[in-house]
């Protein structure tokens, strides 16, 4: 096949359709747009019995087929081609990440754009007078009363009035249009997310606040890189003003008229970061998450990709999101699990972003209190900048981690006596208290105290959570959902209790012993609604005592200045974890939940119930902190050549018949270790084992593990084993992905 040259109108367009098949597919060039046909075209293709959205990779002479027997184009969608960085970002991804290009760019699009909608955001119509319309005798309207109120309306409006101000005063569409007939009203459309705004001088909204000595530094070594690829980690305790380093960044970026993408972990920061940052700028910023309306989605895309948008900030998904002059990248809470994506197309956001930001020879900024062992092992090596916050913004140092030994003592709601009294104590001081519990549901299961039954989901190994609002059994892996039974399945017994607290039974507890103070549940369940979460934060900033009750919705930067102790009522949950990240995990969840105490005027304090206080990594961790613990299990991972040391890939299976899954991973395995041992290739194939949680939505979970000290040879291997199963028949039975860097086991 070759490429057709420049001034040859091409024949054949090697198409990406959204399908799992890892190739492309050739169809006929028919009429050409205005442009010519140009990789990174939409076009609407025949692919089976239906039509479908593709994007152009390719324009050719020829393809594999003849002319005659390709397919035409149906229509192609766009004047223009997709942009650049874009369409480079999804191929990078799909060859790193080992996944189909049509449905890495099918998933990179947002919604409207991959059913074939143009390219372009909502408009703004706005209404106002022209020179005829304010120079108007009233007697031209006598006869049209409502026109001539309408008229006088706009003319208090010089500016123009949105389509939505003008309706809600009762005034019609047919009376605006009966005045732009008469040439008295025009109609001006402009984009919903306005030009990029003011002049350098007049860039904030509201002045930078002072930066202390340890804060300044980091931001001149920050100002040294702008022009050029400079990854840095900043690593600051939680408290210690790395959003203002951000703010004053991306200052100095949208000065220089570039454009800022800001990463953060969870929707529920989203609202908090965005108002803190429309207050600051005086320049159109968008936010993209899963949160928004399809519409909301693709103007703030569009307003990116065109530059209006100076600055964008969203979750995960928004590293897809095109800059028409990328100014800097950073990634907020960069150790976080929620930068990757556990399904379908397995990306990491964070190391997307690095590769983005080098491709676009624009500064990186990590930041974290806790970053990931392999961040921190690269600042180590001198691959980023290290900069380092070592003090909170307040006076008060971090609090440290007091374990509190739960052996042998009595339990209410999962809190023994002492820590009661520490609540009491601090509520009596007017002081807020967070209380942290990682599960939802009000009992993690319910036992039959007769015979020791143990209510177990059918469909996944795992048990089911008591829940009590409303009264129910759920699974949280399959979210299937059964009735309370009236008594035993097993013995018969009506002795049914909860084993264990979750959220509500800690909500249910604190309010029996505490009832002069509200009590307020921030979880999955109770934050389903709408701006839920941000009306109980809004309630309580205002400084009020009250308890909090939550899981880790709450961990994560929020800013909680009236809290003043933190409990942890078990913090067990990681430390014996078959997942080697797993006490890593566990460790930066601590961390970040200890970091809402005593982050204003009061000193903050920490407890940590726990059954194994001898732990050696969890006095570690409460007697040094974060860091030590980490350089420790730096060294643990480098004896075990694990990630950072090595790299690994994750081939998972599954199937509804076990033996499909183990029969498939058991000729893989023995295919690829073949077509290692020909080509001595340098990597291990460990497996396939049962996954963690073997069964788990009715289907049977198999895993097999590639490791490699080198990534290009992981990556040869993973292609190889991904061209095997496409080719084996039994394969097209099992369902199956490659997962490459993968963060858990689970």
């Amino acid at each position: 096949m070759r490429d057709t040259p420049s001034s040859a109108a091409p024949r054949v367009l090697r198409v990406a359709v959204p399908t799992p098949l890892r190739r492309l597919f050739d169809y006929r060039a028919t009429a050409a747009p205005p442009g010519g046909w140009q990789p990174g075209l939409r076009v609407r293709v025949p692919f089976g019995r239906r039509q479908v959205v593709g994007v152009v990779v390719a324009c050719r002479d020829d393809g594999e087929l003849p002319l005659g027997k390709l397919k035409p184009v149906a229509e192609c969608l766009d004047e223009t081609p997709l942009p650049a960085d874009w369409l480079w970002l999804c191929h990078f991804t799909a060859r790193y990440y080992q996944h189909p290009l049509g449905d890495t760019l099918h998933q990179a699009l947002p919604v409207l754009l991959r059913q074939g909608r143009p390219l372009a955001g909502r408009v703004r119509e706005q209404w106002q007078l022209t020179a005829s319309g304010r120079a108007v005798d009233a007697e031209r309207l006598k006869r049209a009363p409502r026109q001539a109120e309408l008229l006088a309306m706009l003319a208090q409006h010089p500016h123009g009035l949105a389509t939505p101000a003008v309706l809600a005063q009762g005034f019609t569409r047919d009376q605006l249009k009966a005045l732009v007939a008469k040439g008295l009203v025009a109609c001006r459309e402009t984009p919903r997310t306005a030009a990029t705004g003011p002049a350098a001088d007049r860039l904030l909204g509201e002045p930078a606040l002072p930066l202390n000595r340890e804060q300044a530094a980091a931001l001149a070594a920050l100002h040294e890189g702008l022009d050029a690829f400079h990854p840095c980690l900043l690593h600051g305790v939680t408290g210690s003003g790395k959003t203002e380093v951000y703010l004053q960044l991306i200052e100095a970026v949208v000065a220089r008229g570039r454009q800022a993408l800001v990463l953060v972990p969870e929707i529920g920061l989203t609202p908090q970061t965005l108002a803190r940052f429309r207050h600051r700028f005086r320049v159109p910023i968008v936010a993209l998450h899963s949160g928004l309306t399809d519409h909301e989605r693709l103007d703030a895309w569009e307003a990116a990709a065109s530059g209006r948008a100076s600055i964008v900030i969203g979750t995960r998904s928004a590293i897809f999101t095109p800059l028409a002059r990328p100014g800097v990248i950073i990634v907020d809470e960069e150790h976080d699990g929620s930068f990757k994506q556990q399904e379908g197309l397995r990306y990491h956001a964070r190391d997307l972003a690095v590769a983005r930001a080098h491709r676009h020879a624009v500064p990186l900024l990590l930041g974290s209190a806790t970053p990931s062992l392999e961040s921190l092992h690269r600042a180590r090596c001198g691959d980023y900048r290290h900069l380092r916050l070592t003090r909170r913004a307040t006076r008060h140092a971090p609090a440290r981690l007091e374990l509190v030994d739960l052996r042998g003592r009595p339990r209410q709601g999962g809190l023994i006596p002492p820590t009661l009294t520490a609540i009491r104590e601090t509520l009596t001081a007017g002081h807020q208290v967070l209380v942290f519990i990682n599960r939802r549901g009000f009992a993690p299961t319910l036992a039959c105290h007769a015979c020791g039954w143990l209510a177990e989901c059918d469909h996944c190994d795992a048990r089911l959570t008591l829940h009590r609002q409303p009264p129910l059994l759920a699974c949280h892996h399959c979210d299937r959902r059964r009735p309370l039974p009236d008594a035993c399945p097993a013995c018969g017994s009506a002795d049914l209790r909860p084993l264990g607290s979750g959220t509500e039974r800690t909500e249910e507890t604190l309010a029996a012993l505490f009832p002069e103070v509200p009590v307020h549940r921030i979880d999955r369940d109770s934050t389903r609604r709408r701006d839920a979460l941000e009306r109980v934060l809004a309630e309580v900033r205002r400084g009020e005592p009250c308890l909090l009750v939550g899981t880790q919705m709450l961990a994560k930067g929020h800013h909680l200045p009236h809290v003043t102790l933190v409990v942890v009522v078990n913090a067990d949950a990681g430390l014996y974890a078959s997942d080697f990240r797993a006490l890593e995990h566990s460790a930066q969840l601590l961390e970040q939940v200890a970091g809402r105490a005593g982050r204003a005027s009061h000193p903050g304090r920490v407890l940590v119930q726990t059954l194994h206080g001898d732990d050696a990594h969890l006095r570690l961790l409460a007697g040094e902190g974060y860091d030590a613990l980490a350089t420790q299990l730096l060294e643990e991972r480098r004896a075990a050549a694990l990630p950072p040391f090595r790299f690994l890939a994750l081939l998972r299976l599954e199937s509804p018949r076990e033996a499909a899954a183990s029969e498939l991973g058991q000729r893989a395995a023995e295919s690829l270790r073949t077509w290692l041992a020909e080509r001595t290739l340098a990597v291990d194939c460990l497996g396939p084992v049962p996954a963690p949680m073997e069964r788990r939505q009715g289907r049977y979970h198999l895993q097999l593990m590639l490791g490699s000290a080198k990534r290009s040879r992981l990556h040869e291997a993973t292609a190889w084993l991904a061209a095997w199963l496409e080719a084996t028949p039994e394969a097209r039975r099992v369902r199956w992905s490659l997962d490459i860097d993968p963060q858990t086991l689970a």
